[in-house]
């Protein structure tokens, strides 16, 4: 998987979304930033709306998980 910033903009994170998520729809995705306590992730269609936070190991829990179920 190769990260690529996203577009959208928010002043204090960077948000990254997969290069898997190239499709027919561009925004058709999830956007991903990592902050000092937490990572957060967005819609990538409504960059201005809520956020899920997940801690640290929680977002490596699931990762895992996805890597097993793909």
């Amino acid at each position: 998987m190769t990260l690529k910033p996203s577009t959208g903009n928010d002043s204090d994170l960077a948000w990254f979304k997969s290069s898997y998520s190239d499709s027919n729809e561009r925004d058709d995705c999830i956007e991903v930033a990592t902050a000092p306590d937490t990572i957060r992730i967005r819609d990538s269609k409504n960059p201005h709306g809520p956020q899920l936070r997940v801690q640290p190991g929680t977002w490596s829990d699931f990762l895992a998980y996805a890597a097993d179920e793909g």
